[in-house]
Formats: C-alpha cells, structure tokens, sequence
C-alpha cells in the first residue's frame, strides 16, 4: 500500500514515523534521500495501516460520545468534592504525607496534580471512572509530595501504597481519553 506522507528534516540521526490525525509524517536526518524514506516505511508498513485504522475507529468512537451537560459537570463537581477529599484523607496517612488545599477541576488533559506547596488538584471526571482508578491518582498525587519526579523511587512508594497501580494506570490509559472527551467543548 503506498502512503501519502510528510516528511520533516531535522538534525537528528535515524528516521521516525509517526501517525497524526491519520496522516504519516516522518521525520528525518537531513543527509536521508528518498529511497531510504521509502524504505522505512515500506519495512514499517503493518504498523501504518494499524495505527492509521487504530486512529479512525477511535475518531469514530469520540463522535459518538455524549458530553456532560453543564448542569451534569456542576453536579459531578458537587460530588467530587465531597468524595475526592475522604480519599486523599483516607490515603495520605498510608504515603505518610500531609498535604495542603485540595480543588477540584472540570480539566480536558489532566487527573490531578500537586504543587510545591501541597496543593492538590483532581479533575472531576476521575468520579466517572472505576473508585479504584480514582483512587490510584489519589495516591499518585500525594507519592509526588514525597517525590516531585516520575524517578524509579517514586514509583517504589506509588506501588507499596498500591500493589495494583500499574493494572488501573494502564485503565486510565485505555479509557480515560474517553471520558476526558465527555468534557463540553
């Protein structure tokens, strides 16, 4: 199958291809000709044509997800910040943490984060999700008020905290998308 394809040169010193919005760009060193594009994306075809559908069915998908209405996401904050809070206080003592204000946010890309200070933020649509999810970036949150990095030593107590974290991060992997596009506008 032959692809239409965009190609970007750049400094750097091997060929990547990427898949955006169904469209194949590839990235390349400036020294790279024609045949050696063509030739990775000839070796790389099978990926194509499965990140190209993989991208379709899921653009599909997002068209027929229903958005909260504004009256819906104001009363799923409502119940967010009634149900997000007992979670962090339930967990905190477990991390061995304490922490400052905790918001909750209508957010399009983020679960939650934490400042400096110990300030908590959590996106509402985590109620949407499994409590176990939820309760997972409960925990992730208050791990970074020990660790304020993804380090191998954060992730030590992310897991102590939670044995299962990997199995309901990789959930909201799979399906948070989902749910962030059930966000209006």
């Amino acid at each position: 199958m032959a692809f239409s394809y965009t190609v970007k040169y750049s400094d750097r010193k091997s060929i990547g291809l990427s898949v955006k919005d169904g469209h194949l760009i590839v990235r390349a060193p400036r020294r790279a000709s024609r045949a050696d594009i063509e030739k990775a994306i000839a070796g790389h075809t099978g990926w194509i044509e499965k990140t190209i559908a993989k991208q379709a069915a899921a653009k599909e998908a997002d068209e027929d997800i229903s958005k909260l209405t504004e009256r819906e996401l104001r009363a799923l904050g409502e119940q967010a910040l009634k149900v997000i809070p007992a979670r962090v206080k339930h967990f905190a003592p477990l991390v061995g943490v304490t922490y400052g204000r905790i918001t909750i946010r209508n957010q399009k890309t983020r679960w939650g984060s934490c400042s400096a200070k110990g300030n908590l933020n959590f996106n509402c649509l985590l109620l949407l999700a499994p409590p176990e999810v939820m309760d997972s970036v409960v925990v992730h949150e208050l791990c970074h008020l020990k660790h304020m990095d993804h380090s191998p030593a954060f992730y030590v107590e992310v897991r102590r905290v939670m044995p299962d974290y990997d199995k309901h991060h990789a959930w909201l992997k799979e399906n948070g998308h989902s749910l962030l596009k059930r966000m209006l506008g």
